[in-house]
């Protein structure tokens, strides 16, 4: 066999330190788990918005600070009672609109003599709200569809809500979650929403 002409030098063969690898890999993988962690949880639950108006008094005040759980209305839907947040008509350019449902998918909401009926009964809101002076839309009953829901604020006779032609019923893809948590504001101290 011919030996090869020229200058040949010694090299070595590098091997990769497993050890090494695994630490490095270890440390990378500790500092990028909290903040995926953290940015998941602030994306499902923390969400923050400011009440605007009157319309949830005495459950919310205006210019208090919410939080929005996104997560739960992806496991389970929305349901009567719920305080959400939603963008009215889907309009992205608006503000948040925090309301209570009333109505469900399915429902007959009809609003008279001041009380709201559901599908012909009297929704019973244990006497915690004042009666309704004006039904608007609901005066001669809305059914709703699949993914529609009613709601009004808590304030009922100031409040711009399913009642009004210009927000109406509140789709299912329009809701951003659920109003979950207060913060300080209005004189009430931090605290789940009712």
């Amino acid at each position: 066999m011919a030996k090869k002409k020229g200058l040949t030098f010694y090299t070595k063969e590098r091997k990769i330190n497993v050890g090494i690898f695994r630490e490095i890999a270890g440390w990378l993988f500790l500092g990028v788990l909290p903040v995926l962690v953290a940015f998941v949880f602030v994306y499902l639950f923390g969400i923050r918005t400011s009440v605007i108006g009157v319309s949830m008094e005495p459950t919310l005040h205006g210019g208090q600070e919410i939080l929005i759980d996104r997560f739960s209305y992806l496991v389970s839907d929305p349901g009567r009672s719920d305080v959400v947040v939603f963008l009215p008509n889907g309009n992205e350019n608006a503000h948040y609109y925090v309301k209570r449902i009333v109505g469900t998918p399915g429902d007959t909401v009809l609003i008279r003599d001041g009380l709201i009926y559901i599908n012909g009964e009297i929704y019973d809101d244990a006497g915690i709200f004042e009666r309704i002076a004006d039904g608007g839309i609901a005066a001669s009953g809305v059914s709703l569809g699949e993914e529609e829901y009613f709601v009004l604020g808590d304030n009922r006779n100031d409040s711009e809500d399913s009642r009004s032609s210009n927000i109406g019923i509140v789709k299912r893809s329009f809701i951003i979650g659920r109003a979950w948590f207060h913060l300080d504001g209005g004189g009430d101290r931090a605290g789940f929403i009712k």
